[in-house]
């Protein structure tokens, strides 16, 4: 039995039901983030990519794209993916927090913050205010409001699902999800939320400029999205 959210994600997990929906889930995240890049020369920081199975997708849309995972093995495993691309480099949190200032055009952290702490979150935040050049954008997304709960989290996926041809997958899924860690540590650790107006209000504390979007990234529109630019 794992103990925390870091050590749950630095392994095999049983949030993606089968490799179809891995492939469209990271598929679609990746269409959508480069819908975001401003430019072709940007820099893009996709802090909490996970596997990042599409991010040549996002790189052809960039100038460099830098992937930061907490997980020493997502790390490796990234590397390997993509040790042939020039234009994508993989990063520790600890790289993220080094890098100089004002250097990034865009930083999406999608699926991150219902994970982090308060104090981990804010430490975030306040790196990549630091580390966007004037001008520069955070989106903030797939923040989970107070009101949201594991049923409706389970309703979008199987919409998402019958979309995307894996609902008979997804309902097994659902079902192994029961007895898994993840349900365990969602009971006991629990998943950070926040609403729409204490959102806006941390990142205007950090120094941001920030706004609702009309739409979460991702199949899940029950969760939030921010635009917040340096």
């Amino acid at each position: 039995m794992v103990s925390s959210w870091r050590e749950f994600w630095d392994r095999d997990t049983p949030i993606y039901v089968n490799a179809r929906h891995k492939a469209r889930h990271y598929a679609g995240l990746a269409e959508e983030i480069a819908a975001l890049v401003p430019h072709p020369g940007a820099v893009v920081l996709d802090h909490g990519c996970g596997e990042a199975l599409s991010a040549d997708r996002v790189a052809e849309s960039c100038g460099r794209l830098l992937l930061c995972d907490a997980s020493p093995r997502q790390r490796d495993a990234l590397g390997q993916r993509f040790a042939a691309s020039p234009t994508i480099a993989i990063l520790s949190p600890d790289d993220v927090a080094a890098l100089p200032a004002a250097s990034l055009d865009l930083v999406v952290a999608n699926s991150l913050a219902q994970y982090l702490t308060v104090s981990e979150l804010d430490a975030c935040l306040r790196d990549w205010r630091r580390l966007l050049k004037p001008g520069g954008r955070l989106v903030l997304a797939d923040v989970i409001p107070p009101q949201l709960g594991a049923v409706a989290d389970a309703t979008a996926l199987l919409a998402f699902a019958r979309r995307e041809g894996f609902l008979v997958a997804a309902a097994v899924g659902l079902v192994r999800t029961l007895f898994s860690d993840y349900r365990a540590l969602r009971r006991t650790l629990g998943l950070a939320r926040s609403d729409e107006a204490a959102m806006l209000a941390r990142l205007r504390e950090t120094g941001f400029r920030a706004e609702r979007l009309p739409r979460n990234l991702g199949h899940n529109q029950g969760r939030m999205a921010f635009s917040a630019w340096a």
